[in-house]
């Protein structure tokens, strides 16, 4: 093993998410108004701050609000006001028009590009002296003496297929921190080491996700209606799987058209991405999309647990903050504002905690407690409930939530719970193929145009970062039992089963297509795939996603 260089910092931030820029932001504030020295660090998986961001997005600016009061002066990409908000119903052809539930007004909030709100923040964590650095995914949790989380170490660059050191091999860097915060989004690959190393999921629910898919369209002017948010549930899904669609309409003739499916969706043969396609086919999306252009495409996997699926925040050394831990908001369709509001939190947190003189590195244990007091955990405390109803469908999912919400107002005496999502997907043999329509290239389309459009690249040559853990599992349990859902649940088609010889067939990995959305990690039946960070700047480049 080459030798690494370290770096040393007061805190490191792993992620330039909202909720780690946030933090980045509220730290330096704090030390400015202390008159106190604090060095904070933020690294970055992708390219550039924003490359891996996705999200629908209805953004709401409390949380801005709070922590840069003049974000208008500042010039924030806050352009679109949500002016107009609908809730549909979808059968095949027809749409009714329901009842807009409390928490889908949008009176307020804006519809924004998250990607490009990350670059900004970016730039104001840089002018209050944060260190962000891109292209440097974190790959290793360091411990030191007393068992703390001391930092991290980024990715080694030019190592070969199998691992070893290429000509152009360049060691990753320690970077060392009294406090690590670790912010990676959805299901992190830190995040989950984490998870296991310190026990942070005893006592609670399984986190559960939805896959969301999102396209960037540019539409006929005289379909554009800057400031409408659309969200909608009812087909393609049938009535047991839990999910929907969103249109919204930003600035410069531009839609963001989207859906998402719950991943603990039962059928082994259905394809979010190909019930993506679908769903633009209906006459209330496709009277939007009719005579525009796709200019972009990405897909991420989004918390849903909520609540009860909320793990211990703090541990020796560091704490979890925005998706990583799980803030969104379900019922609101929103989570970026809750992941600010965790950020700066956790940064109050790290900031007030004593140092020690022996050299230990402390746990922020009122972390959970300063959170409660929030509006973020008031938020999602009242909301509990919704998400798990849908168990009964889309019917009683709905009868369930109005109860939750008028009746109830948030404080049912009870708390549903949940089961780990790959645990819900059904053997082949009892379930129902199919059917998705061959796309027209119009209007709906295939994997790899839509992979073309995401801007993703791996260097060739490098170790895969789709790792199996027993790689027979893929034959013995996914393609004889479940006939290999894997080359469906991917939105980017990475997997495929192709014949080896005349014994059988194997899986092929193609990492190369892979856009980190992590729905393999997470509904994978056997829980055999590991996803790791690739080398720096690897993945996606979304544009204004």
């Amino acid at each position: 093993m080459s030798e690494r260089e370290s770096m040393e910092f007061d805190v490191v931030i792993v992620g330039a998410g909202p909720a780690g820029l946030a933090a980045a932001i509220r730290l330096r504030q704090l030390a400015a108004a202390a008159g106190r020295e604090l060095s904070v660090c933020v690294l970055e998986k992708g390219s550039e701050v924003g490359a891996h961001i996705l999200s629908g997005a209805v953004f709401d600016p409390r949380a801005l609000n709070e922590l840069i009061p003049d974000w208008q002066a500042r010039g924030a990409p806050l352009h679109t006001p949500a002016t107009e908000d609908a809730f549909l119903w979808l059968g095949r052809e027809r749409s009714v028009k329901l009842p807009l539930p409390p928490q889908m007004h949008n009176q307020g909030n804006y519809i924004i590009s998250l990607g490009n709100l990350c670059r900004w923040l970016a730039q104001q964590a840089e002018d209050l002296g944060v260190e962000v650095l891109p292209g440097f995914p974190a790959a290793q949790i360091l411990f030191d003496d007393q068992g703390a989380v001391m930092g991290v170490a980024t990715a080694d660059m030019g190592r070969l297929a199998d691992g070893s050191e290429g000509p152009q091999f360049e060691p990753g860097v320690e970077l060392h921190a009294r406090q690590t915060l670790f912010t990676e989004g959805c299901h992190g690959s830190l995040t989950k080491q984490l998870m296991a190393h310190f026990d942070l999921r005893d006592g609670v629910d399984p986190q559960t996700y939805g896959l969301g898919i999102k396209e960037l369209w540019e539409v006929d002017p005289a379909r554009h209606r800057p400031g409408t948010v659309r969200h909608t549930i009812g087909w393609p899904l049938d009535h047991g799987t839990y999910g929907g669609g969103f249109l919204y309409h930003l600035e410069d003739h531009q839609v963001a058209v989207g859906f998402i499916v719950g991943l603990d969706y039962r059928n082994p043969y259905l394809s979010p991405f190909e019930e993506m396609q679908r769903f633009k086919t209906h006459p209330a999306i496709r009277e939007v999309l009719e005579g525009g252009r796709r200019i972009a495409f990405g897909a991420r996997a989004l918390v849903e647990g909520g609540w009860q699926s909320i793990p211990r925040l703090s541990f020796p050394g560091g704490l979890l903050a925005g998706d990583a831990a799980g803030f969104l908001d379900v019922p609101r369709i929103k989570g970026s504002h809750n992941a600010m509001k965790s950020g700066m939190t956790a940064a109050e947190a790290v900031f007030d905690l004593p140092a020690d003189g022996a050299g230990r590195r402390g746990e922020a244990v009122d972390y959970r407690q300063r959170l409660d007091q929030t509006w973020v955990m008031q938020e999602l405390h009242a909301a509990r409930n919704i998400r798990p109803g849908f168990r009964w469908g889309l019917w009683g999912g709905l009868a369930h939530a109005a109860l939750e919400t008028y009746v109830l107002k948030g404080r049912a005496p009870w708390t549903l719970h949940h089961h780990p999502d790959h645990a819900a997907l059904q053997p082949a043999a009892s379930s129902t193929p199919v059917e998705y329509p061959k796309p027209d290239g119009t209007l709906t389309f295939d994997r790899l145009s839509s992979v073309f459009l995401s801007n993703t690249h791996h260097e060739e040559g490098q170790p895969v970062h789709l790792q199996l853990r027993d790689p027979a599992l893929p034959l013995s349990l996914n393609h004889a039992r479940f006939a290999g859902p894997e080359t469906r649940y991917c939105p980017a088609g990475v997997y495929e089963y192709v014949q080896k010889n005349s014994s059988g067939a194997r899986l092929q990995i193609n990492a190369q297509n892979c856009v980190h959305c992590k729905t393999c990690d997470i509904k994978d039946p056997g829980q055999n795939i590991n996803w790791v960070a690739p080398q720096g700047g690897d993945g996606p480049n979304y544009p204004a996603m």
